[in-house]
């Protein structure tokens, strides 16, 4: 089993004030405060003409070298086995609120690449440094913003994308990501940017952005507006067709599961093959997405036209969850109950689909599931050879073969 990693606190008079890490060259401004270079340096560049922890004037923005600061460090890391090479104890990402501006403020002024890279750094480091961020004013629009830009670089996308997944779980933020996108027309230059990030950007990126889209559909609104973006459902489905990633495969399903809120919606999919794309691979989400569409007379016929998604449907009856069984048995009923057709109950019986039904509709308690296995039996009288189900009652707590 491998070790867990150490880590070391580092003392705070050698912290720099704006990005909390260990100096590497302390300086010191006129007002006494000790900086690291680069961070001083890049506050003051940044247009600031103050002491970023005394918020004071400053007449002159010479500093020193503290020679006698960066002796100390230097001694305290040899003491400390912090040796360039060496299993040492690492430090962990730390950010001052001075620093947390000026990163906020480099990613608006569209110098953003490194910002944001320090930022997903930081917020990948733990839950309390995300709730850090997320409490900081004005953190969600900026990171959102990147997002709503145009010609900006698929890594400040990625990066951007990959944030926004990692705090979007936090109290609030969802509601108010969906509302500075969905709720103010800025959706279209939004979704551009996932169609952009699938297209383009790394796999991990593109499972990301789709479960980070996933995460805003909050409302039947925002479900609309993503389902009316043609360029991201062909992209979807293009993946879908063409990705080998399950990961990847989950998220595509389960985010097209969530936009099937209207008759519309689920027709628009279904004519663009979705049900022969998922019955290559049939998975939990896959089936739920499969019993979403089953809703409607065009996906029960298009399940029907396709025996080979019926055989995957019942080929996993047995192997799935209590969710993704609901759902199995949804799709079989709507096909052999609502359609009626002869063909598919064929292909249920030769798939030893009877025995399935009748050991889930054994088990299950009074509901839904087993209402729809009685009913599914009763179906399958007719073209069930093997068993004599003529004289078998669905009421019966057992099986009892004749």
């Amino acid at each position: 089993m491998a070790k867990e990693a150490l880590h070391i606190t580092v003392p705070s008079v050698f912290r720099c004030p704006i990005s909390l890490d260990l100096m590497k060259s302390p300086v010191s401004l006129c007002t006494g405060v000790t900086y690291d270079r680069s961070s001083i340096q890049q506050w003051l560049e940044s247009g600031h003409d103050t002491c970023p922890a005394t918020m004071q004037v400053l007449p002159s923005k010479d500093f020193i070298p503290n020679l006698t600061l960066h002796r100390l460090i230097n001694l305290w890391i040899q003491s400390s086995t912090l040796r360039p090479g060496s299993n040492s104890p690492r430090l962990l990402p730390s950010i001052s609120e001075v620093r947390a501006k000026l990163l906020m403020e480099r990613i608006e002024s569209q110098s953003c690449v490194d910002s944001l890279s320090k930022v997903s750094e930081f917020v990948s480091g733990c839950e309390e440094n995300r709730r850090f961020f997320v409490r900081f004013d004005g953190f969600v629009e900026v990171i959102a913003g990147v997002l709503r830009r145009k010609c900006v670089e698929i890594e400040a996308l990625e990066m951007a994308v990959g944030i926004l997944d990692l705090v979007s779980s936090e109290n609030g933020v969802r509601e108010l990501l969906n509302k500075l996108i969905f709720k103010s027309n800025q959706e279209n230059n939004f979704l551009s940017a996932i169609v952009f990030i699938l297209q383009n950007g790394s796999l991990d990126s593109r499972v990301k952005s789709v479960r980070f889209l996933d995460s805003l559909a909050l409302d039947s609104e925002s479900k609309r507006r993503i389902s009316d973006s043609q360029d991201l459902i062909s992209i979807l489905l293009q993946l879908l067709q063409t990705d080998n990633s399950q990961t990847l495969n989950d998220a595509v399903t389960s985010i097209l599961t969530t936009i099937s809120i209207t008759r519309s919606i689920k027709s628009r999919l279904i004519e663009n093959g979705v049900v022969k794309i998922v019955s290559n691979s049939i998975t939990e989400k896959s089936l739920k997405l499969l019993a979403t569409l089953s809703s409607c007379s065009e996906g029960r016929s298009e399940i029907s036209s396709n025996p080979k998604c019926v055989a995957a449907v019942v080929e996993k009856l047995l192997k799935l969850s209590k969710t993704g069984t609901e759902d199995a048995v949804m799709v079989l009923w709507s096909v052999c109950c609502l359609n009626k057709e002869e063909k598919v109950r064929e292909t249920v019986v030769k798939g030893n689909g009877v025995t399935q039904i009748l050991v889930i509709m054994q088990r299950e308690g009074e509901g839904t599931v087993k209402m729809m296995c009685r009913d599914l039996v009763k179906a399958l009288r007719a073209v069930c050879k093997d068993w004599c189900l003529g004289s078998y009652e669905t009421k019966t707590t057992h099986i009892r073969p004749c």
